[in-house]
């Protein structure tokens, strides 16, 4: 384990455990771990995992923007359900986005383990797309993609990466309890005043 995987892993389970409880400091947080792990996976081959982080970025300033004002009338967004429309759409996106990286990380690069982490990398983003809309949803997405990925990053030798996923695991488990218990409180149409 490097000192830039060690710092990147930090950053990650600070920014899941904020994301758990809704905390919009997840966000700038996130920015820091995807910055660091795009260099750590470029160092460990899978460039597929180094290109996610890029699109991370972009996603976790958006979901920055998105949880702030993202609700109606620009307000707090708010834990929502994933809609059939929603399910059929991402599933379609995925299988085509899995199938277009898979092939060119299989026939243009040396990467360890394309196929799989083209999967890994197009469900990753799905799933990610729908944390920045507050779907609970997500975390049952996350709950199985760290299941796969904690082997994965064993098997390349990225102890501390594996062991950070594990924690993502376990996280993902909470941060779904979590969410679904936040469906459950009565929604405000306006912000609270602010104390004079």
């Amino acid at each position: 384990m490097t000192p830039l995987e060690a710092t990147a892993a930090a950053f990650g389970v600070i920014s899941v455990y904020l994301g758990t409880r809704q905390n919009i400091l997840s966000w700038p947080t996130a920015l820091v771990n995807v910055a660091l792990y795009t260099v750590v996976f470029q160092g460990a081959r899978l460039y597929a995992d180094m290109g996610l982080q890029v699109i991370y970025f972009v996603l976790s300033a958006y979901g920055w923007y998105e949880w702030t004002y993202g609700g109606a009338h620009r307000t707090v967004l708010r834990v929502s359900r994933a809609t059939p429309r929603t399910w059929v759409v991402l599933t379609v996106v995925n299988l085509v986005a899995w199938v277009a990286l898979g092939s060119v990380l299989s026939g243009s690069t040396n990467a360890a383990l394309p196929w799989l982490d083209a999967f890994l990398s197009t469900t990753s983003l799905c799933a990610q797309w729908l944390m920045t809309r507050k779907v609970l949803e997500h975390w049952a997405i996350w709950i199985a993609l760290d299941a796969v990925y904690v082997p994965m990053f064993i098997s390349r030798g990225l102890y501390a990466t594996a062991v950070l996923y594990a924690i993502f695991f376990v996280l993902a488990v909470l941060g779904w309890r979590e969410w679904k218990r936040s469906l459950a409180v009565p929604a405000t149409l306006t912000p609270a005043p602010l104390a004079p």
